[in-house]
């Protein structure tokens, strides 16, 4: 490890002094190995990570930072290669910061792909598991070929995460990529994700709870489009916008899933505005209470509620086929309720509507 000058200042004279004086651990630190992590995140708090590969099957562990700790990432961060959960990366801490400009967290998913992600086949580490608090801030992160899941937030408050790259391209030959999930959302309040863009296999973002969720400025382009939920028993998820956003070439633009048979569960004050989707293949916006084992059952059950939702200016394009619809409703009996639809323009295909909410404007 590498300190600064004025740290090495400070340690010269602390020998001088002598051991009855007590001085402040040094402040900056510059890593350039996995081995010298774990003392610099206990000791710094300013630290920069010079790109170096972790050994397999460990963690670059982020997750005992110091209160307002500072990291900055830099160059070409890499994996050994084991069949692991992970994940690879752990941010964790209160009021911190981790800015990647000029870094690559490269997670060479080709070694893992097999068509089946997390499903099956072999194991493989997600890859960036954030918990912070406090007014945190994670910045110009550029992730390329995870291996499944990329980011995972959860028990988070007052997070920002902004800029944000992340390249799962080379996943479609073959159609191995599967399961890489760009954010994974879950019990998280005041939550922002903005100006950042995903390439991908499944959902660009899937929201399964919490409360104060902004997302503005998305780019998604393949995958699964903008979710929220799976909605399971005894979740909540209110209070989410997602504004100012493009979805293309993907299976869906913007959906709304939950999970068949599930109780005790809401999802209220939901706000789609201002999105453009583009070549979409199955469905431009959707809202189904049938999924089973990841899949649609065709059978809505209605004990999750979905109310208050709106839909503003969603505009684009459709596939059309047999089996797309620029819309599709499938609620279950009384469960969705006080819709709003103003500005929808999808065009090639038709919709498809099943106990259609109560609200105003329906495209149905």
């Amino acid at each position: 490890m590498r300190f600064s000058t004025s740290a090495a200042l400070a340690f010269f004279t602390l020998l001088v002094a002598g051991p009855s004086q007590v001085f402040a651990a040094p402040a900056s630190c510059t890593v350039n190995s996995y081995a010298q992590v774990a003392a610099a995140v206990a000791s710094c708090s300013v630290l920069t990570l010079n790109g170096f590969e972790t050994p397999a099957g460990k963690s670059l562990d982020l997750s005992k930072l110091k209160a307002g700790a500072k990291v900055y990432l830099k160059g070409t961060f890499t994996w050994g290669y084991e069949e692991w959960a992970g994940p690879l990366m752990i941010i964790d801490g209160t009021r911190i910061t981790v800015d990647g400009t000029g870094s690559t967290l490269d997670g060479r998913g080709a070694s893992y792909w097999d068509g089946k992600g997390s499903n099956g086949g072999k194991k493989k580490p997600k890859f960036v598991k954030v918990k912070t608090n406090g007014g945190s801030l994670v910045i110009n992160l550029s992730v390329l070929n995870p291996p499944v899941q990329v980011f995972s937030i959860n028990t988070s408050k007052d997070l920002t995460l902004a800029s944000i790259h992340v390249n799962a391209a080379d996943g479609d030959d073959g159609s191995l990529g599967h399961n890489t999930d760009g954010f994974d959302i879950g019990s998280v309040t005041n939550l922002v994700l903005k100006d950042s863009y995903v390439r991908n296999q499944d959902d660009c973002i899937a929201m399964n709870s919490g409360t104060n969720i902004a997302i503005t400025n998305m780019q998604c382009s393949g995958g699964h489009g903008i979710s929220v939920g799976s909605i399971r028993s005894n979740t909540q998820i209110s209070k989410v916008t997602v504004t100012n956003a493009q979805v293309m070439n993907a299976a869906n633009g913007l959906r709304i899933k939950t999970i068949a048979g599930a109780t005790s569960a809401s999802v209220s004050d939901v706000t789609f505005s201002n999105v453009v989707l583009h070549n979409i293949g199955t469905a431009g916006i959707v809202v189904r209470q049938d999924y089973e084992n990841g899949s649609p059952t065709g059978k809505p059950t209605s004990g999750v509620k979905i109310q208050s939702i709106n839909f503003k200016n969603v505009y684009g394009t459709v596939k059309g086929s047999s089996k797309s619809n620029s819309v599709f409703i499938l609620c279950g009996t009384g469960s969705c309720d006080n819709f709003t639809w103003e500005g929808i323009a999808i065009s090639g295909s038709s919709t498809s509507c099943k106990n259609q909410p109560m609200g105003m404007g329906s495209p149905c």
